[in-house]
């Protein structure tokens, strides 16, 4: 299942978090490059003071304990978020009125 999963985020391209259970660090922002029998190749960028280094390292499936990847996010500056009012007439979702039960 795992092997399944992971051949799927490496097709997608997907940015994940990976859980080397052997190591017990948490590798973030990483993207699964590359899977070939049991063997996993993870690339991912570390940033120290004022250097940034990329890396990539090969891991064995069974060394890997969990992986995450971000669903979505929302930034917490000042963007005026879309509200209803603002979508198309045909896309808004109008109450319904108390005397229309759902009944026709």
């Amino acid at each position: 299942m795992l092997h399944r999963k992971i051949y799927q985020l490496c097709a997608d391209g997907r940015e994940v978090c990976v859980f080397l259970r052997d190591q017990q660090r948490w590798i973030e922002n990483a993207r699964i490059v590359d899977l070939e029998g049991d063997l996993v190749t993870i690339r991912y960028e570390t940033e120290e003071e004022d250097e940034i280094s990329s890396w990539e390292e090969m891991v064995r499936l069974e060394s890997i304990g969990a992986v995450t990847q971000k669903l979505a996010s929302v930034s917490r500056g000042t963007i005026e978020l879309a509200i209803s009012e603002d979508c198309p007439e045909a896309e808004q979702i109008h109450p319904r009125s108390p005397d229309t039960n759902g009944e026709s």
